[in-house]
Parts: C-alpha cells; structure tokens; sequence
C-alpha cells in the first residue's frame, strides 16, 4: 500500500500518513487516516533526495518560536499576564478604559498585522528546496552555484497568478510568476520570471499602463482576476507588440494543472561572464521533471468555485507527501558575437529564442523539500528583487528588465516598510552581509557599533574596506554609442512573426483551444470595436485563426488588414507544444474509485496497490462519509463524497465492480454527472464488471460491447483488476488526456 512519508525538517518527529489495510475482526477497512510517530531520518549531503538541513533553513531556526507547556503568556515587552479575556473597564457594566495598555498593545499589534499586498502576483505559494548543478560551468560563467556538483545551494521558490488580490483563485486564466531566491555564497541571486517565455510590452514605461489595464476595472472594481474584460482588451490592441504574448496567455500555459508541471522562464536575455571576462548572452528555462500539462478551461473554472487553493493545496501536499517538485535549469548560450544573427532581437522581451535555433542545455536541477513554517513570515514578506546578482551574471540593455531593475526595489520599499526589508529572516543571505555603513531606518534590526557612518573613514581604519575584482562583482564593461533619444530600436519592429509561430507550432486541439479562449475572452468584451480591433490584430498572425474567432464572436474580417503574416515560410517549432514536452510519468497522480455499498473490495485494492508502486494515489469517492460495505462485507474507508471531491480534483476514475455499487450510482445524478464530466475533460476513465454496465448507462460506451470503445475509456470482465488492465489504466494516466476523443460537446456535463 501507498506509504506517504512526511519528512518534516528540523522537527522533532516525523508523521507516516499511510494508507494501511488493517484487519478489524476479519474485516478488511483501509484506513487512510492511520498515523505513527516515528524518529527523525538521518540526514546527509550524499543522500540529496532527503529533507535534509541546508543552510538557509538553519538560518532561520533562531527565529522559530515554538511553544512548551512552562511558557507564561506575557506582553511583548515581557509583563506577565493574568486575564487575557476581558478588558479593563470602570465597572461591571460600565465604558473600557484608555489605561489598558494590555488591550492597546494586542488591539494594536492587530489592527497592523497586514502589509499592502503586492501590486501584481499577490496570490502566490512557496517552499524551500535546493539547486545543484551538474557539471562545473566555469567556461561560461564565473558565478560560485554553478562550479560544484556536490554543492546543494538553498532556494526559496514562490509561485503566483499576476493579476489577481490575495484573495482571488489558483486556476485563473492568467501568467504565473515563478520566482526563484538562490542563497549562494556570494549573496542572493533572484531570478525572477513567469511560466511565459515572453511578455506584453517591450519597453517598462508601458508597465503601470498594462498593470492598470488587468486589474478591476476602477469603476465597479470587476472582473477579479479575469483576462475577460474591457480594458484589458483595449489595451492589447491599441500597440501590436502584445500580440505574441496574447497567444501564450490564450493557450494552455495560461491554465496549468499544477505547478509542478509549470515551465519557468527567465524572459529577459541575461549575461554570464567567466573568469576570464568574456561575456556571453543567456536565457534561462525551467524544465519540470514530471512534464508540462494543463487543465482545460472548464475544469479550471469550476475548480475556482470549488476548491479556489487547488495549486497551493496540490504543492503543499506533494511535499509534505515527499513527492518532492523538481526542475531541471536550462540555458541557452549565445555568443556575444552572434548577437545580430537572429532575425529578432535579443533584447526584445516579446520574443524567443527558438530552441531548434539554439538548443536549452540543462545545467541542474532544483528540488522543492520544504513547506514553510509560516505563510506569512516566508511566503508573504519574502522580497525578490531581480536587481539581485552576483558575479557571473549581469544585466542587458532590454528595456523591460532596465525598467524592473528600478521597479522592484522601489515596491519593496514601500510593501516592507522600509529600506531594511533585507533583514527580514526569509531574505537574508546566508553569507556575511550587512557590513557597510548604512544606518538606521524602519525596522531596523542590526545594532551598529562605533563612530563611522560613512565610507570614506580614517577613524575606524577604512572599514569595511572594498572587495578586489577576484572577489566581488564588477559590472561588464560595454561600450556605449549614440544619442539620449526616446525611441524604439527598428529591430524591435515585427510583432506578429513569432505569434506566427506560436500558432503554426500548437496542436489541432491547442489551436482549438486557443481559438475557444479567445472566443470566451472577448465574449465578455462589451465594446464590439475592440472585439474587432483584436480580430483585425489576428489577421496578421495567421488567416485561418482570425476567421474562426471572428466567426464566434459574429465579426467579419476587416479588407484592410493584410489576412496572415506577411512572412508565409514561417517554421513550426515543436518545442513550442505541451504535447512535444509532457511526460508520461503518473507521479502525484490522483484515482477517484466511484464507489458504493457492495463494491469489489479487491478491485480497490489492487488499484492501490498499483497506483502506490507508480507514485500515485486513490481516493474512494462514495455517496457519503464514513465506510462502505463491499461485495463479501468487508468495510472500506471513504476518503470523500462526489460532492466535496468532484471530478476536477483527479486525473482519472475507476469505476469497479459490484451489482449492488452499480445499481446504486446509476440512480445517483452525481455520479452520472461524474463520469460524464470526467469523460469531457479528456481524462482517462476505467470500468470493471458490472462498472461497465453504469458507463454504457450513461451512454459512455455502447450497450453493444463487441464496437470499439473511446480513446482513454478502458473496461474489463469480472471481480479484481488484472495485471494488464491496471498496467493499460496506468498508461492511459501518464497520456494525461484525450483530446481527440469524439462527442464531447454532445455530453451535458
């Protein structure tokens, strides 16, 4: 049975959430519940797939407050207190008292407990892990985190939706921020980037205006975290330059199944400088190790009305289950002298570099192995700053990232109270720091000693004194020509090749669902000018995908526009598909088994036992709480109804045997709604014994079992489930879904 093992570092004990059959007067009963206490694994830097310490948790560790049964409640200034229930006031009856300095001290401390949320990605989760890269890279760049495969560098990693309050929903149709804090010895490096390898704008004075535009809008304060709105759609077309990217944020990256299955990129081209001084431009991917997937977009609606924490829920989970998220960092390497080779400039944040051109070497890879101890103290108050470097890295001229250089910082300032938020625990590096002669501010926490305030000092012998170019960063020397002007490069002129591309390079069913998107998207849009203006922006991407939309939407195409992109020879790059870049593991994975009273007990064992050996896991779902009794009057543990697991939360369904369990879900409207919402989804779904008859009741499969069945739709004879029948459900897991899967528009679901 499945074992899932919370490892929990730097605590005392870890729990076992195991998935245990136990014997209880000869009954069997799977017990998801059961827990032991068990010591804490030994840790060691040769076993690098344990939670072991690494230095940025330890650093933390003087900070944790933990509770014992000798602690006396106190003030914050140390008084023991009495009452803490009631506040002082004249009399029984009578008005409270300014005098309670207790109740001012707790009153207050509340009512400031809160820091403005971030502007954009406020909704975001985050866990601690590692880096480890694979082979020294000392040719390229000088940076310390990539010279020693046997060095774990700490990371905190903070996942998020842009557009969207705190308070907003996971599966939002919208960009993810995929932020990554490396704790070197050299200081923190940010990379700071998106599950998009490009973004709206080129220049970063367009940035307040894009903002503007995705949030609510200001008279009503509606939609929340919705793409489907006025101004948003105003704003893509009045500039062209939007358009690439509106064709990432309609396809399927914009609606991830998990964040595990997230790319993560860089989006800016970087520099990496070795020892030797050469420089070199550099973007930076992350590739997840369990592939890349989707949800579709009608299941990503109904999970954010029933379950709105699905991503941050799945990630803590996968963790705390030791089913630990892992990427592998990627770069592609581009020689300074092969910077105008392209026919896109590098510097132009609303473009790739395709990997058929410059393929992603991977580097290493990062492992998630911690949740945080305190969503607020970590998650919330970390600060990224993609100003954060050290040497071996540096910065270009794309004027998207000179805009952030300044923009982050300055939102710090104001989200942290102050120029001191570095000395918030979650961002301290773990290296010596604070040694210059900045003093004083808010929330101010190093108490510093002696007269010197300034640099320049003979009273305190020069100190600190400068590091020399071997150890510390100095910035690349370019040479610079031209005027101080207010314009944009010619290269930055073509807006609609690489959008081109992004279609030509999609699946027919990606390119169905873009076209659904922005059907759905612009359906909302209620000035029809800017319905058409968008159409019209799509005629120069490609001629095919305008009539569709326009179509949908009751437009027609504009004569004036020239109907697809002048450039026809355009290539595909295969890279560009989630169907070139998933995977078939069924790792995390999760099995809802359909079930009720007088189900074959041992189908739902055997279907444990698999998923289990696969990394997966199986949820009974049933009519009610509590237990079920299966055909030979065993008992079955429920994990939960069709009502608060529905179809969204898994991959897959099994439906198994059992008369009395058939009988019983073919009268349920629930669970016709199941397996049919189920079937919709494109998920794989399995029926065993009488489970079949419930699918050809619903009209899944034909009552004629001799016809062929659907893509994903598997069933098999009889009690229990065969070695190559779970074998063929596993498989049909890791394809993840059917997309080419007929009649699912028919099915009322």
């Amino acid at each position: 049975m499945r074992t899932s093992i919370r490892k929990l570092l730097l605590r005392s004990a870890t729990v076992l959430s195991c998935c245990l059959l136990v014997h209880v007067s000869g009954e069997i009963f799977i017990d998801a519940g059961h827990k032991e206490q068990t010591s804490s694994p030994t840790c060691s830097l040769s076993s690098i797939d344990q939670n072991c310490d690494n230095a940025k948790v330890a650093s933390l560790e003087p900070f944790r407050e933990r509770k014992s049964e000798n602690d006396i409640l106190t003030t914050n200034q140390g008084l023991k207190i009495v009452d803490d229930e009631n506040s002082l006031k004249a009399g029984n009856r009578g008005p409270s008292l300014l005098e309670d300095f207790h109740f001012r001290e707790k009153m207050t401390h509340f009512d400031h407990e809160r820091i403005p949320e971030r502007v954009v990605h406020a909704r975001g989760s985050a866990a601690h892990g590692y880096f480890q890269v694979y082979e020294p890279l000392a040719n390229i760049t000088k940076a310390a985190m990539f010279q020693d495969p046997n060095k774990l560098t700490p990371v905190f990693v903070r996942f998020s939706t842009v557009a969207g309050s705190r308070g907003s929903a996971d599966t939002v149709r919208d960009v993810r921020g995929f932020a990554v804090k490396f704790y070197t010895d050299e200081g923190n490096f940010d990379l700071v980037g998106n599950n998009m390898p490009v973004f709206f704008i080129q220049d970063a004075i367009k940035f307040p205006d894009f903002v503007h535009s995705v949030k609510p809008e200001p008279h009503n304060e509606i939609p929340q975290a919705s793409s489907a709105h006025d101004t948003l759609w105003d704003f893509v077309t009045q500039q062209t330059e939007t358009t690439h990217m509106i064709m990432w944020l309609m396809s399927d990256r914009a609606i991830p199944r998990a964040y595990p299955n997230m790319e993560g990129f860089g989006v800016h081209t970087f520099r990496l400088i070795n020892e030797q001084g050469v420089s070199r431009f550099v973007k930076f991917h992350w590739k997840p190790k369990l592939g890349v997937h989707s949800l579709v977009w009608d299941e990503a609606q109904k999970l954010a009305g029933k379950n709105s924490d699905y991503h941050r829920q799945q990630l803590w989970e996968d963790i705390e289950d030791g089913n630990y998220p892992e990427w592998e960092l990627g770069m592609q390497v581009v020689e300074e002298a092969d910077e105008n080779k392209f026919d896109f400039d590098l510097l132009d944040s609303t473009k790739i570099i395709p990997e058929e051109l410059v393929p992603v070497q991977r580097v290493g890879r990062m492992v998630l192995n911690r949740n945080p101890d305190n969503f607020f103290a970590e998650t919330e108050q970390v600060a990224f700053c993609i100003s954060n470097i050290v040497p071996g890295i540096d910065f270009t001229n794309d004027p998207l990232l000179q805009g952030r250089l300044f923009s982050y910082l300055d939102t710090q300032l104001l989200r942290l109270g102050g120029p001191n938020f570095h000395e918030i625990p979650i961002n301290q590096p773990i290296c010596p720091f604070r040694h210059n002669n900045q003093r004083d501010g808010l929330h101010r926490q190093t108490i510093n000693v002696g007269k010197t305030s300034y640099g320049i000092n003979a009273i305190n012998n020069g100190l600190p004194k400068s590091a020399n170019k071997k150890q510390g960063f100095t910035s690349y020397q370019e040479r610079i020509d031209g005027y101080k002007i207010r314009q944009r490069s010619p290269s930055f002129a073509d807006h609609f090749s690489q959008a081109t591309q992004f279609w030509k390079s999609m699946s027919a069913p990606e390119q169905d669902h873009i076209v659904n998107a922005f059907t759905f998207e612009l359906g909302k849009v209620g000035y029809v000018v800017i319905r058409q203006r968008m159409v019209d922006q799509l005629q120069n991407v490609d001629g095919e995908l305008a009539t569709r939309v326009a179509t949908n939407l009751g437009l027609t195409l504009n004569a004036k526009v020239a109907n697809g992109n002048p450039k026809s020879d355009i290539a595909s790059s295969p890279a560009l598909s989630q169907m070139n870049t998933a995977k078939d593991s069924v790792k995390t994975r999760k099995i809802a088994i359909l079930a009720a009273d007088g189900v074959d007990g041992q189908g739902i064992m055997d279907m444990n036992a698999t998923a289990a050996a696969n990394g997966a896991s199986i949820k009974v779902v049933a009519p009610h709480l509590g237990t079920i009794r299966t055909s030979t009057g065993s008992s079955v543990a429920v994990d939960g109804t069709m009502l608060t697991m529905p179809s969204i939360l898994f991959d897959a369904v099994l439906i198994p045997a059992g008369a009395a369990s058939t009988k019983t879900l073919q009268e349920s409207g629930d669970a016709v709604h199941y397996a049919l919402e189920t079937y919709v989804h494109y998920k794989p779904l399995a029926a065993t014994g009488e489970g079949v008859d419930f699918l050809a009741h619903v009209g899944l499969i034909s009552k004629n079992r001799n016809l062929p069945l659907p893509e994903g739709v598997l069933t098999a004879p009889g009690t229990g489930l065969s070695d190559d029948f779970r074998q063929q459900f596993i498989n049909a897991i890791g394809q993840h879904r059917f997309f080419t899967r007929e009649r699912v528009n028919a099915i009322p679901a």
